[in-house]
Formats: structure tokens, C-alpha cells, sequence
């Protein structure tokens, strides 16, 4: 997943018929942890929100 894998890849070559059971044995790391952060808030900063309004 580090690598840029899908996790419902992931699930299709372990073999698991569900999703569950992929999330179980996988662990974000602090850097891919981090990564994921940034991209969320990069995605959020581009939102313009005013109070009882969207831009």
C-alpha cells in the first residue's frame, strides 16, 4: 500500500473474500500516516467555506 497499491488490491491477492479481514492485518505507517494528512488538507484547503455559504 505503500507503494501506491489500492487496498481492495491488496484484499485480491491475499485471497480475502472481505475487505475486514485485509484491514485486520494492514498498519499505516507514521510516514504514509503523514502522507495522507497532507493530501486530506491540501483537498481542504482548495474548499472555500463562509459561515451559511459555500463558495
Amino acid at each position: 500500500m505503500e507503494a501506491g497499491v489500492d487496498l481492495l488490491e491488496v484484499q485480491q491477492i491475499l485471497g480475502h473474500h472481505s475487505i475486514l479481514t485485509t484491514t485486520r492485518y494492514t498498519r499505516l505507517t507514521h510516514q504514509t500516516q503523514n502522507n495522507a494528512k497532507a493530501r486530506i488538507d491540501a483537498l481542504m484547503d482548495r474548499i472555500a467555506i463562509g459561515w451559511g455559504k459555500v463558495k
